[in-house]
Protein backbone atom coordinates (compact mmCIF):
# COMPACT_ATOMS: atom_id res chain seq x y z
CA UNK A 1 0.00 0.00 0.00
CA UNK A 2 2.81 2.56 0.84
CA UNK A 3 4.09 2.07 -2.98
CA UNK A 4 1.04 2.55 -4.33
CA UNK A 5 0.29 5.46 -2.20
CA UNK A 6 3.84 6.64 -3.63
CA UNK A 7 2.67 6.23 -7.19
CA UNK A 8 -0.07 7.92 -6.76
CA UNK A 9 1.69 10.88 -4.83
CA UNK A 10 3.87 11.55 -8.12
CA UNK A 11 1.20 11.16 -10.12
CA UNK A 12 -0.05 13.92 -8.80
CA UNK A 13 2.63 16.03 -9.76
CA UNK A 14 2.79 15.14 -13.42
CA UNK A 15 1.18 16.54 -16.62
CA UNK A 16 -2.24 14.81 -16.81
CA UNK A 17 -1.90 15.10 -20.77
CA UNK A 18 0.98 13.05 -21.28
CA UNK A 19 0.46 10.50 -18.18
CA UNK A 20 -1.63 7.15 -18.71
CA UNK A 21 -2.43 5.17 -15.23
CA UNK A 22 -1.50 1.13 -15.60
CA UNK A 23 -4.01 -0.71 -13.32
CA UNK A 24 -2.58 -3.45 -10.93
CA UNK A 25 -4.56 -6.39 -9.87
CA UNK A 26 -6.33 -6.23 -6.31
CA UNK A 27 -5.80 -9.39 -5.20
CA UNK A 28 -2.68 -10.64 -3.94
CA UNK A 29 -1.62 -12.67 -6.92
CA UNK A 30 -0.58 -16.45 -7.17
CA UNK A 31 2.96 -18.24 -7.68
CA UNK A 32 1.82 -19.99 -10.08
CA UNK A 33 3.62 -23.14 -9.00
CA UNK A 34 6.75 -20.95 -8.57
CA UNK A 35 8.90 -19.72 -5.79
CA UNK A 36 7.96 -16.38 -6.64
CA UNK A 37 5.38 -14.55 -4.64
CA UNK A 38 2.45 -12.95 -6.60
CA UNK A 39 3.74 -14.29 -10.00
CA UNK A 40 0.15 -13.69 -11.80
CA UNK A 41 -0.20 -10.48 -10.96
CA UNK A 42 3.39 -9.31 -11.80
CA UNK A 43 2.56 -11.05 -15.26
CA UNK A 44 -0.59 -9.25 -15.53
CA UNK A 45 1.07 -6.05 -14.95
CA UNK A 46 4.14 -6.33 -17.23
CA UNK A 47 1.31 -7.66 -20.12
CA UNK A 48 -0.75 -4.52 -19.88
CA UNK A 49 2.08 -2.01 -19.45
CA UNK A 50 4.02 -3.67 -22.64
CA UNK A 51 0.44 -3.17 -24.68
CA UNK A 52 0.05 0.43 -23.19
CA UNK A 53 3.78 1.18 -24.15
CA UNK A 54 3.07 -0.29 -27.80
CA UNK A 55 0.41 2.56 -28.51
CA UNK A 56 2.66 5.45 -27.87
CA UNK A 57 5.80 6.58 -29.89
CA UNK A 58 9.50 7.29 -28.75
CA UNK A 59 10.74 6.61 -25.10
CA UNK A 60 8.41 6.49 -21.91
CA UNK A 61 8.81 6.94 -18.26
CA UNK A 62 6.88 4.38 -16.10
CA UNK A 63 6.73 5.29 -12.50
CA UNK A 64 5.67 3.43 -9.36
CA UNK A 65 5.32 0.46 -7.95
CA UNK A 66 8.35 -1.65 -6.94
CA UNK A 67 11.72 -3.03 -9.84
CA UNK A 68 8.99 -5.44 -10.91
CA UNK A 69 7.61 -2.91 -13.69
CA UNK A 70 10.32 -2.94 -15.14
CA UNK A 71 10.02 -6.41 -16.81
CA UNK A 72 7.24 -5.00 -19.06
CA UNK A 73 9.25 -1.45 -19.63
CA UNK A 74 12.35 -2.86 -20.42
CA UNK A 75 11.19 -5.60 -22.70
CA UNK A 76 9.32 -2.94 -24.62
CA UNK A 77 12.53 -1.01 -25.17
CA UNK A 78 15.42 -2.97 -25.75
CA UNK A 79 16.99 -3.72 -28.40
CA UNK A 80 20.17 -5.18 -29.44
CA UNK A 81 22.19 -1.67 -28.99
CA UNK A 82 20.61 -1.22 -26.07
CA UNK A 83 22.55 -1.41 -22.47
CA UNK A 84 20.28 -1.09 -18.99
CA UNK A 85 21.75 1.41 -16.65
CA UNK A 86 20.69 -0.21 -12.90
CA UNK A 87 20.72 2.39 -10.83
CA UNK A 88 19.17 0.62 -7.33
CA UNK A 89 20.84 -0.41 -4.15
CA UNK A 90 20.41 -3.72 -4.77
CA UNK A 91 21.42 -5.52 -8.15
CA UNK A 92 18.04 -7.25 -8.41
CA UNK A 93 19.84 -10.47 -9.80
CA UNK A 94 18.25 -13.08 -7.78
CA UNK A 95 17.35 -16.73 -9.72
CA UNK A 96 13.86 -17.89 -7.84
CA UNK A 97 15.65 -20.75 -5.96
CA UNK A 98 18.35 -18.29 -4.72
CA UNK A 99 16.20 -15.94 -3.47
CA UNK A 100 15.23 -16.19 0.68
CA UNK A 101 12.08 -13.69 0.10
CA UNK A 102 10.51 -14.43 -2.94
CA UNK A 103 9.90 -11.24 -4.44
CA UNK A 104 10.15 -10.74 -7.64
CA UNK A 105 11.59 -7.47 -7.29
CA UNK A 106 15.00 -8.72 -6.38
CA UNK A 107 14.52 -10.84 -10.07
CA UNK A 108 13.70 -8.56 -12.47
CA UNK A 109 17.10 -7.85 -13.85
CA UNK A 110 17.63 -11.86 -13.70
CA UNK A 111 14.40 -12.68 -15.61
CA UNK A 112 15.15 -10.12 -18.12
CA UNK A 113 18.40 -11.95 -18.88
CA UNK A 114 16.40 -14.69 -19.75
CA UNK A 115 18.32 -17.40 -17.66
CA UNK A 116 15.83 -18.26 -15.33
CA UNK A 117 13.53 -21.01 -17.78
CA UNK A 118 13.64 -23.55 -15.67
CA UNK A 119 12.53 -21.49 -12.37
CA UNK A 120 9.68 -19.47 -14.17
CA UNK A 121 8.33 -21.42 -17.10
CA UNK A 122 5.33 -19.12 -16.93
CA UNK A 123 8.08 -16.53 -18.29
CA UNK A 124 7.51 -15.99 -21.95
CA UNK A 125 10.74 -15.54 -23.08
CA UNK A 126 11.54 -11.94 -24.77
CA UNK A 127 12.09 -10.77 -27.88
CA UNK A 128 15.49 -9.40 -27.49
CA UNK A 129 16.93 -10.93 -24.23
CA UNK A 130 19.40 -8.84 -21.96
CA UNK A 131 22.81 -9.57 -22.65
CA UNK A 132 24.61 -9.47 -19.26
CA UNK A 133 27.23 -7.75 -20.54
CA UNK A 134 24.96 -4.93 -21.56
CA UNK A 135 24.14 -4.14 -18.14
CA UNK A 136 25.96 -1.69 -15.74
CA UNK A 137 25.17 -1.21 -12.07
CA UNK A 138 25.18 1.73 -10.96
CA UNK A 139 25.33 2.19 -7.51
CA UNK A 140 24.16 -0.90 -5.81
CA UNK A 141 25.83 -1.71 -2.68
CA UNK A 142 23.61 -4.75 -0.79
CA UNK A 143 24.88 -8.12 -3.25
CA UNK A 144 23.82 -11.51 -1.49
CA UNK A 145 26.32 -14.20 -2.12
CA UNK A 146 24.32 -15.51 -5.40
CA UNK A 147 24.74 -12.31 -6.85
CA UNK A 148 27.74 -11.68 -6.23
CA UNK A 149 28.71 -14.82 -8.39
CA UNK A 150 26.20 -13.82 -11.08
CA UNK A 151 28.11 -10.78 -11.18
CA UNK A 152 31.23 -12.22 -11.87
CA UNK A 153 30.61 -15.27 -13.51
CA UNK A 154 28.88 -13.21 -16.23
CA UNK A 155 30.89 -10.03 -16.16
CA UNK A 156 28.07 -7.66 -15.68
CA UNK A 157 29.86 -4.34 -14.81
CA UNK A 158 29.83 -2.59 -11.31
CA UNK A 159 30.33 1.05 -10.41
CA UNK A 160 30.51 1.71 -6.61
CA UNK A 161 28.41 4.09 -4.90
CA UNK A 162 31.12 5.24 -2.84
CA UNK A 163 33.22 6.55 -5.85
CA UNK A 164 30.51 6.93 -8.80
CA UNK A 165 30.87 9.62 -11.41
CA UNK A 166 29.22 10.54 -14.29
CA UNK A 167 32.34 9.57 -16.62
CA UNK A 168 32.51 6.31 -14.95
CA UNK A 169 29.26 5.35 -15.58
CA UNK A 170 29.34 6.53 -18.79
CA UNK A 171 32.82 4.78 -19.79
CA UNK A 172 31.10 1.84 -18.53
CA UNK A 173 28.34 1.77 -20.48
CA UNK A 174 30.44 2.69 -23.53
CA UNK A 175 32.52 -0.32 -23.04
CA UNK A 176 29.39 -2.61 -23.98
CA UNK A 177 29.37 -1.24 -27.21
CA UNK A 178 25.56 0.13 -27.02
CA UNK A 179 24.21 3.41 -28.63
CA UNK A 180 21.07 3.43 -26.34
CA UNK A 181 20.27 3.33 -22.81
CA UNK A 182 17.33 2.33 -20.62
CA UNK A 183 17.50 4.06 -17.28
CA UNK A 184 16.05 2.86 -14.45
CA UNK A 185 15.87 4.06 -11.13
CA UNK A 186 15.33 2.63 -7.45
CA UNK A 187 15.15 5.58 -5.29
CA UNK A 188 17.12 2.96 -2.70
CA UNK A 189 19.97 4.05 -5.18
CA UNK A 190 19.79 7.49 -3.30
CA UNK A 191 21.50 8.01 0.60
CA UNK A 192 18.53 7.92 3.10
CA UNK A 193 19.58 10.90 4.12
CA UNK A 194 18.35 12.67 0.87
CA UNK A 195 14.81 10.50 1.06
CA UNK A 196 12.61 9.03 3.39
CA UNK A 197 10.28 7.31 1.61
CA UNK A 198 12.46 4.00 0.88
CA UNK A 199 11.35 0.33 1.86
CA UNK A 200 14.30 -0.64 2.28
CA UNK A 201 16.86 2.06 2.83
CA UNK A 202 20.55 1.47 2.58
CA UNK A 203 23.53 3.68 3.94
CA UNK A 204 26.35 5.07 2.09
CA UNK A 205 24.09 5.78 -0.97
CA UNK A 206 24.34 8.18 -4.19
CA UNK A 207 24.14 11.72 -3.43
CA UNK A 208 21.45 13.77 -5.79
CA UNK A 209 23.35 16.09 -7.87
CA UNK A 210 25.38 13.10 -8.92
CA UNK A 211 22.56 11.21 -9.86
CA UNK A 212 20.97 13.94 -11.61
CA UNK A 213 24.42 14.60 -13.22
CA UNK A 214 25.32 11.15 -14.48
CA UNK A 215 21.67 10.87 -15.99
CA UNK A 216 21.78 14.35 -17.75
CA UNK A 217 25.62 12.35 -19.08
CA UNK A 218 24.11 9.31 -20.20
CA UNK A 219 21.40 11.08 -22.13
CA UNK A 220 23.79 13.50 -23.63
CA UNK A 221 26.54 10.49 -25.01
CA UNK A 222 23.55 7.88 -25.38
CA UNK A 223 20.03 7.70 -27.50
CA UNK A 224 17.20 6.97 -24.09
CA UNK A 225 15.11 4.59 -24.87
CA UNK A 226 13.22 4.33 -22.02
CA UNK A 227 12.96 4.75 -18.45
CA UNK A 228 11.58 3.65 -14.78
CA UNK A 229 11.54 5.53 -11.35
CA UNK A 230 10.23 2.74 -8.86
CA UNK A 231 9.56 2.47 -5.46
CA UNK A 232 8.61 5.67 -3.52
CA UNK A 233 6.92 3.89 -0.35
CA UNK A 234 6.11 7.39 1.69
CA UNK A 235 4.65 6.48 5.27
CA UNK A 236 2.06 9.35 5.03
CA UNK A 237 0.75 12.62 2.47
CA UNK A 238 2.92 14.26 4.97
CA UNK A 239 6.14 12.54 4.13
CA UNK A 240 5.17 12.34 0.71
CA UNK A 241 5.73 16.06 0.18
CA UNK A 242 8.46 16.53 1.97
CA UNK A 243 10.44 14.33 -0.62
CA UNK A 244 8.62 15.46 -3.74
CA UNK A 245 11.21 17.89 -4.65
CA UNK A 246 13.73 15.57 -5.19
CA UNK A 247 11.80 13.07 -7.07
CA UNK A 248 10.82 15.27 -9.34
CA UNK A 249 14.04 16.51 -9.65
CA UNK A 250 14.56 13.17 -10.89
CA UNK A 251 11.72 12.95 -13.32
CA UNK A 252 12.82 16.13 -14.83
CA UNK A 253 16.25 14.63 -15.69
CA UNK A 254 14.64 11.62 -17.01
CA UNK A 255 11.94 12.96 -19.22
CA UNK A 256 13.45 16.69 -20.24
Amino acid sequence: MRLAEGAYAILGDLPASATTVVEVPVGAGDSLGTRVHRLSSVLTVADALQQELATGTGPALVVGGDCGVELGAVRHALTPSTAVVWFDAHPDLHAPRSSESGAFSGMVLRALVGDVDDDLPTLDPAETPLDPGRIVLAGARSFDEAEDRYVDSRRVSTVSSLDLTPDDVVAAVAATGATEVYLHVDLDVLDPGIIDGLLAPQPFGVDLATLIATITALKTRFTLVGAGLCSFAPVDATSASDDMGTILRIVGALSR
